[in-house]
């Protein structure tokens, strides 16, 4: 009978051994000539659409997934088949089919499918599964590092404990979806000495211009930033769910509930639909704001706000042919502006920044009127009281409108062709900090500001009330009872120690 070697006896033979940090000095390292042993936290959309950059690099190894969902039932996308089309292209086999009853696939078992297809018959043993993080993380010994693409409210848990393991971390965004947990994970990097990288960082594009001019005094002083969307691109629900149907074969609803208090299972709490909930998501500005305000922050120095007003929209029923409003306190309103006033930092006088969604954008510079066109539907704008400059929602192609002078041209877009198998530039950054080099950019290190802001703007809308915050002491000073948001109330088993 031939024996087969388990996973942990190749790597020990293997040219890919992972030799442990408590071997060279400190937990998790990963020497400069392995492979990267990864584990995948969370098997939804998402995470598919994504994993072809991990199955495609030479310096990463996917050995293990997770996710509550067994099986590829219930999935949402932007598209019916879109990502099944892409996975067969991926795996090159037009009849890959994830079973269940859909065309969008998901869920663990379809996942560990496509990383056993991928690398067929130098699987060696094969990529493990799991229900629970947990457990993966205390049974998974040769894992090195985990990429996390779950919900928003496991990210900071599946973070803490991913930490406590000695694995190196990627995070989609947010880190957390209450401003204390992103806190703790940020204080934990700072701690444990894990590589990390936040998915959402980004060089610049046009930010080395902006400043340019606002440091040229272009457009006067700089007085405020202004970025608006067209999230959210997903409902945004206005009343709780009502009925109780069944929960779906091989989904374990309560590890997908994570910290989060217990309630019954409804599809629309889970999956692409998660985002829209308080308890589950952080919204629009968590999931595009971090693209877009990522070089504007870091440029500008912005951090510790002192204020948060929130303007937001609201719906009415009727009961007993009176009107009321619906008291929202479990879902995001359908439109909002968010106004943010940042204290003057070095020669930075203060400036406010202004966060626009469902539809709502700035006032249309006088300026504009001489063009025949509307404010973009997505977008920047940098106002001081001598001018403004446009640009593109993640500040690409600024333009300056400078009093007196022409606006600057429209800068045509970059062109430039992707060679083949290009490394995702902030992957190749964590990866080389993985091996022990330069920390990546994108460090969690680097994300407080942001994660403060974006957890404060949840806590303005949730409450509709103008807030003045204590970014010392990370306290809301003018509504006591604002301060109950900035935490989470963890469910027994699932606190940050416990995890």
């Amino acid at each position: 009978m031939t024996i087969q070697p388990n996973r942990r006896e190749l790597l020990q033979t293997s040219a890919f051994t992972v030799v442990p940090r408590h071997v060279l000095g400190g937990g998790g390292y990963v020497a400069p000539s392995d492979k990267i042993t990864l584990a995948c936290i969370g098997c939804g959309t998402q995470a598919l659409n994504e994993i072809s950059g991990l199955l495609t690099n030479p310096d990463i190894r996917i050995v293990s997934v997770c996710d509550p969902n067994r099986f590829a039932s219930g999935y949402r996308d932007w598209s019916p088949d879109g990502l099944l089309n892409s996975i067969r292209r991926l795996l090159k086999k037009p009849s890959w089919f994830a079973g269940a009853d859909a065309t969008i696939p998901g869920g663990r078992e379809a996942t560990k499918d496509i990383v056993d297809t991928y690398y067929g018959n130098d699987a060696a043993a094969g990529c493990t599964s799991y229900a629970d993080f947990r457990e993966m993380l205390a049974k998974e010994k040769d894992v090195a590092a985990v990429k996390i693409m779950t919900p928003d409210h496991l990210h900071g848990v599946a973070c803490l404990a991913a930490m406590k393991h000695g694995k190196h971390i990627m995070l989609h965004k947010p880190i957390a979806n209450r401003l204390l947990e992103g806190k703790a994970v940020i204080d934990g990097v700072r701690r444990t000495g894990v590589a990390t990288h936040f998915l959402p960082w980004n060089s610049g594009n046009g930010m080395p211009q902006v400043m340019e001019w606002i440091n040229q005094g272009a457009i006067g002083t700089l007085r405020a930033i202004h970025n608006w969307t067209n999230r959210p691109v997903w409902p945004q629900y206005t009343s709780l769910p009502a009925e109780r149907p069944p929960v779906p074969r091989g989904f374990d609803w309560d590890l997908w509930l994570g910290p989060e208090a217990e309630r019954p299972y409804h599809p629309d709490f889970t999956h692409m639909v998660f985002r829209g909930w308080y308890d589950f998501g952080a919204g629009t500005m968590a999931d595009m704001g971090h693209y877009s305000l990522w070089s504007v922050f870091n440029a500008l120095e912005l951090s510790g706000p002192t204020v948060i007003e929130p303007m937001l929209s609201h719906h009415c029923a009727l009961r007993d042919n009176a009107a009321y409003r619906i008291r929202n306190d479990f879902s995001f309103p359908t439109a909002s502006m968010v106004r943010f006033k940042f204290p003057a930092k070095g020669q930075r006088g203060a400036v406010d920044l202004v966060w626009y969604d469902g539809g709502m954008k700035p006032a249309t510079p006088e300026a504009l009127d001489l063009e025949p066109k509307e404010l973009p539907i997505e977008g920047m704008m940098f106002t001081g009281e001598k001018g403004f400059i446009l640009a593109g929602f993640r500040v690409e192609s600024p333009r300056l409108f400078a009093a007196g002078k022409a606006p600057t041209p429209v800068a045509p877009p970059a062109r430039r062709q992707r060679a083949a198998r290009e490394v995702n530039p902030g992957l190749q950054h964590w990866i080389t900090a993985a091996r022990g080099g330069a920390a990546s950019p994108g460090s969690f290190l680097n994300a407080w500001p942001i994660t403060e802001t974006v957890n404060l703007w949840g806590v303005a809308l949730r409450t509709g009330r103008r807030l003045l915050y204590d970014a010392a002491n990370l306290r809301i000073t003018n509504v006591p009872e604002a301060n109950q948001y900035l935490a989470r109330r963890y469910r027994p088993g699932w606190e940050p120690e416990a995890v």
